[in-house]
């Protein structure tokens, strides 16, 4: 018996053969492979993530402006929080925590 009379018609399938040819081309060689769509999955949903939390930075950000709108006593109290400014008079003491 010849070697080639030993292999399967289903393995000598020349359309099974290109199907499963093609298959390990996308599945391991491919620009997209399963690796590289794992891992751009990953940074789709890390992404998404921090969307919602610079969402949420942004909504503070737009009431901290509503809030200095309405206030005008709001920027001396930011520029003494934020920028430690002060007046002549003052002396200022920093606590670290």
């Amino acid at each position: 018996m010849s070697l080639l009379a030993r292999i399967p018609a289903i393995i000598k399938n020349k359309y099974l053969l290109t199907i499963i040819g093609f298959g390990v081309w996308m599945f391991f060689f491919d620009r997209n492979d399963v690796v590289t769509q794992i891992s751009r999955f990953k940074k789709l949903a890390e992404l998404k993530s921090n969307t919602a939390y610079y969402d949420q930075k942004i909504e503070a950000a737009k009431a901290e402006l509503k809030k200095r709108e309405t206030d005008p006593s709001a920027y001396e109290r930011i520029a003494r929080e934020k920028y430690y400014m002060k007046k002549d008079n003052e002396d200022i003491f920093l606590f670290d925590q």
